[in-house]
């Protein structure tokens, strides 16, 4: 039999049409190697034998003993029936219960007399103790040493509980995986073998007859930390050959300039760079003076100074006579870095205009919605090279837009940002231009060496002096309503002391949000909903305009209270926040369109209302908007979730620190990797299994390595045909596009 084509057979020819259709439309399984991948959830244990008198509730039970009675009883007018069986075991009683089309065969077999062991889960109904649909095994033919064995075995037996869909229980996956087992044989082995060994892990044949067969825990165990390993180390490999593939693209090297554009940059900075700054920084001119093309991400907090080490790596490209784009996911971004970018540099930004400095070059900006002049003006300066750096959104991607000599581009907030923009702009240097990434959000190393596997990744983890220190703290509305008129007092004093503050909700409260409203509980009505995680989630969350009116006429009275929200056109919201920049307004009640990027060092006091209603991380980000003058930041986290909720504990946890990182891996540890590595990279979800990005750590840490060395020693894999044959099924279909997502 060829290796390949045990695993590739499609299901429908050993399954039947019918359970091959349902597995392909609701479980995205086609081939016996789908299936044999498709692992239990978790194992139930049927557990010990129990008697009747003394079943705990809610828990899968296995009893032996005898029929008492059967009878049919009919409900709905006779249009549905069900079968009632009340055993007996000498102790107590218990009543079995089948319906639907699941009572003929028990009918026809659980007669009174007869001896069977029973499994299910055991739950009251009407007060009494029951069994729904159990499953059974009949005793009696069978003499005493021959029953005993049997009452071990299937009372001892490690239940696998599959991953399924409403029209294909747990029990009929088990049954398919059990006509496919036998292919598990087959199986080619991606781990080279020397690996295996040395680590000790059982051959995959083996692996895969343990995880769906378990004669032990320990089976499982030893399953599991093998299947981890090859998820990891394939995905590694992968990463590995890409980062290999990138050092062999050709770059122009950019080297230092002495006298030039950085030194009188740096001549009229008026503060010492941090150490982190200074060690980021020379990890991307290091980069940037090889002949590949750098590929970074850069981490840092809001406010840890990212745009500084940026703004020193475009302007040693432009020393050394490139030009350097930066990136932005919005226009309002787009204009924010080009004023702060101008504002850095002062003089030194207008290149060859009168008054600016000898050595300047020019700064320009382009977007979208710029008029045909201006852009016009900016496409030459960018073709003749006139300007050495250019900031723009998607626009700068557009054919039109044509570069003298491209040499770095900087991407900001990555995870907006597909791989096919990055290949066009790729596209527009003469060879591929240096490209540094960077992100506010905290990520978890494990999900960097997963989801940005193929960039080198730098960290800024402290603050640059002169950034104060924030104060959070969880004002329980519900249990405490004199903190939140306390928390209105505290404004008001930042207020007086000449300072500003954002009071940041959830909805903005307009027709709009009505009519989405009425749409969801209209959903919701035809669904069911899932149990409120908190008695606050039964009321709509708290909204901008009611607030803003509110606080306008009550406890903020007599203060200026502006609002801002993603609805406004466009120039009225910059109206707002030029407004509030400048000092005309004392509070700006808002959504999270102040999330990112808005920079007021005035402002002092944040309240978050309905806090619980966001992400760990968003808290983190909307926090950062204060505290970034030279007074210290106070931030207040209205809720009024119960004391002893998840919701709580997130914001305590929120208060409790100000580290990122430690916030990012608390968030994971909240909603499983899934959210986290969000949509642009669901790929990753559907190729790991067994691996969680946040418990494995140390495995995917040292997969990387072995896939480094792995890839470095045989880049082609030509020794390694089954590798190779892993890696083809982990990037065939639309893997290869998530792993270029990074």
């Amino acid at each position: 039999m060829d290796h390949v084509s045990a695993f590739d057979e499609p299901l429908k020819k050993l399954l039947g049409g019918a359970t091959a259709k349902v597995m392909a439309e609701h479980l995205d399984l086609h081939t016996v190697g789908d299936l044999l991948h498709h692992y239990p959830r978790r194992y139930e244990e049927r557990g010990r034998l129990t008697a009747l008198t003394d079943l705990p509730l809610d828990e899968h039970v296995t009893v032996v003993a005898q029929v008492a009675d059967a009878r049919i009883m009919m409900f709905n007018n006779g249009r549905g029936k069900r079968l009632e069986v009340t055993l007996t075991d000498g102790s107590g009683r218990l009543q079995l219960v089948f319906f639907g089309h699941g009572v003929h065969k028990p009918h026809k077999e659980l007669l009174p007399g007869r001896r069977a062991m029973f499994a299910g889960k055991a739950s009251v109904f009407n007060r009494k103790m029951q069994l729904a649909h159990p499953t059974y095994q009949l005793l009696d033919a069978q003499d005493e040493s021959e029953a005993t064995e049997a009452v071990d075995a299937f009372a001892g037996q490690l239940l696998p509980i599959y991953p399924a869909c409403k029209q294909l229980d747990s029990w009929r996956i088990a049954k398919a995986v059990d006509t496919v087992l036998p292919s598990a044989g087959e199986a080619v082995d991606p781990l080279p073998p020397a690996l295996r060994e040395g680590r000790g892990f059982v051959p995959l044949p083996e692996a895969l007859l343990r995880i769906h067969r378990p004669q032990t825990k320990a089976d499982i165990a030893a399953a599991r930390d093998r299947l981890r390993w090859d998820e990891a180390f394939v995905l590694q490999v992968a990463l590995a050959r890409r980062r290999y593939a990138d050092t062999q693209l050709p770059a122009v090297a950019r080297k230092p300039v002495p006298e030039g554009l950085l030194d009188a940059f740096d001549l009229t900075l008026p503060f010492t760079l941090t150490e982190g700054q200074r060690k980021v920084t020379e990890e991307i001119f290091g980069d940037l003076a090889t002949e590949h093309p750098m590929h970074r991400l850069l981490q840092g907090e809001v406010g840890s100074g990212k745009t500084l080490v940026a703004l020193r790596a475009m302007l040693r490209v432009v020393d050394a006579g490139g030009q350097a784009a930066m990136l932005a996911p919005t226009e309002v971004l787009a204009q924010q870095h080009h004023r702060s970018v101008t504002e850095m540099m002062g003089e030194l930004a207008e290149g060859g205009l009168l008054g600016g400095a000898d050595l300047g070059t020019k700064v320009v900006l382009l977007t979208g919605s710029m008029g045909v002049p201006a852009r016009r003006r900016a496409l030459l300066d960018l073709v003749t090279g006139e300007a050495g750096i250019v900031i723009g959104t998607h626009a700068l991607i557009e054919d039109k837009v044509k570069f003298h000599d491209l040499g770095l581009v900087v991407v900001d907030e990555q995870h907006r940002f597909g791989v096919e923009q990055r290949d066009a702009l790729r596209s527009k240097g003469r060879q591929p231009p240096h490209l540094l990434v960077m992100t506010a959000t905290p990520i978890p190393r494990t999900v960097a060496m997963t989801v940005f596997g193929d960039l080198e990744t730098s960290v800024l983890d402290q603050l640059p002096a002169g950034r104060s220190p924030i104060a959070s703290h969880v004002v329980p509305a519900k249990d405490k309503p004199h903190f939140l008129s306390r928390a209105w007092e505290r404004v008001r004093e930042e207020v007086e002391n000449g300072h500003q503050a954002y009071v940041v909700c959830p909805r903005i409260g307009d027709d709009a949000d009505a009519t989405a409203e009425k749409k969801e509980k209209e959903k919701g009505k035809a669904g069911k909903k899932a149990a409120p995680e908190d008695e606050a989630d039964k009321r709509p969350p708290l909204a901008v305009l009611d607030i803003a009116e509110q606080l306008a006429g009550g406890p903020l009275a007599g203060l200026r209270v502006e609002v801002l929200h993603g609805r406004m056109p466009p120039d009225e919201k910059d109206d707002v926040m030029r407004r509030f920049s400048a000092g005309q307004a004392d509070v700006l009640v808002a959504t999270t369109v102040i999330e990112v990027g808005v920079n007021v060092p005035n402002a002092t006091a944040m309240v978050i209302m309905d806090a619980d209603r966001f992400g760990v991380s968003q808290l983190h980000q909307l926090r950062g908007r204060v505290g970034r003058g030279s007074a210290p930041g106070l931030c207040l986290l209205v809720s009024e979730a119960h004391e002893a909720s998840p919701a709580r504990a997130r914001l305590s946890a929120v208060a409790a620190t100000l580290d990122g990182f430690e916030l990012s891996r608390i968030d994971l540890e909240q909603r499983r990797e899934g959210d986290v590595l969000g949509q642009a990279q669901s790929g990753v979800r559907s190729s790991l299994r067994v691996l969680s990005v946040i418990d494995d750590e140390e495995v995917i840490a040292a997969a990387r390595e072995e896939a480094v060395r792995v890839v470095a020693d045989d880049p082609g894999l030509d020794r390694l045909p089954e590798l190779r044959i892993a890696l083809d099924a982990l990037l065939d279909k639309d893997r290869e596009e998530y792993l270029d997502k990074g």
